[in-house]
């Protein structure tokens, strides 16, 4: 692999970043007219369309061991998307996607036993605390929703080792993504009739999909092959960040500075948690290979 190579993967995956959370904003911009269920709905319908066409799943063939992670991965990215999308709605872009992002951390400091990951949980848990304050405005239906975003989160990351493991390529998680969207189908139905979208409502939603589900998914797949996957952790530790800044200037929605610290401080522990074995690793060989 080349360093331009390497370079224009890193590129890739950070415009993919970028786009997940443009798509999330863009959300947002829907939400009073057709609510965040509406958003999901269209939302899960785009991405069960791409991801059927993309991972060609061949549904026939699964078998009963195959389909249960796979159903419960679709549980999961049902209630995800909603739980998110609710707690964006209430709390903001920025708050909301950094709590959720706790998900992903839990999960890089759980399966390890080094030290440096003690000093990142205790970086990363009085962030959450700070973020979650008690505070005259606070919503904690919210902040519980965000939370619970970053419950399924963690499941997901989980389900998809044992799908991945189950069955080849991208089949498993475009059939969870088909069954998501085919739930959604008499929910979005309701939603839609009780809340007339408008085109531009309408446009949003979809628009929303595509970024932050299509985009994603087909950069991650070209960028993965160039990227050394000890960097993954590293892209995803900017998502916090990104989302605080989209949701400042695209929906105005603005932060004070000790929450600004809070989100620095769980992306920075998140770069440490999935770097440090590569990252020390490398300085111990060089040890080794030094004496």
């Amino acid at each position: 692999m080349t360093e331009r190579e390497r370079v224009g993967g890193m590129a890739m995956m950070l415009g993919g970043a970028l786009s997940n959370q443009v798509g999330a904003a863009t959300a947002a911009l829907a939400f009073p007219v057709i609510g965040p269920a509406g958003v999901v709905a269209v939302r899960q319908w785009v991405a069960g369309a791409l991801l059927l066409a993309a991972g060609r799943p061949r549904l026939r063939e699964f078998t009963g061991r195959e389909w249960r992670p796979v159903l419960a991965l679709a549980l999961v990215f049902a209630t995800m998307n909603l739980s998110l999308y609710t707690a964006i709605d209430r709390i903001g872009l920025g708050l909301a996607v950094t709590l959720e992002f706790l998900g992903p951390v839990a999960v890089a400091l759980a399966g390890s036993r080094r030290l440096v990951d003690v000093g990142c949980a205790l970086v990363a848990a009085p962030a959450a605390v700070v973020l979650a304050r008690p505070q005259p405005s606070a919503d904690y239906l919210g902040i519980g929703l965000a939370l619970l975003a970053a419950t399924c989160w963690a499941c997901y990351i989980l389900l998809n080792r044992t799908v991945g493991q189950r069955l080849p390529g991208a089949q498993g998680s475009a059939a969870a993504a088909l069954v998501s969207g085919l739930v959604y189908v008499p929910i979005g139905l309701v939603v839609l009739f009780l809340h007339p979208p408008t085109i531009n409502s309408l446009g949003e939603a979809l628009a929303a999909g595509v970024l932050s589900s299509a985009i994603p998914f087909l950069i991650d797949l070209v960028a993965l092959r160039r990227v050394p996957t000890q960097f993954f952790g590293l892209f995803m530790s900017v998502n916090p960040v990104l989302a605080a800044l989209v949701g400042l200037v695209v929906l105005g929605q603005r932060l004070a500075w000790i929450d600004w610290l809070a989100i620095a401080a769980i992306a920075a522990a998140m770069v440490v948690a999935s770097l440090g074995p590569w990252a020390f690793g490398t300085r111990s060989q060089a040890r080794r290979s030094a004496t």
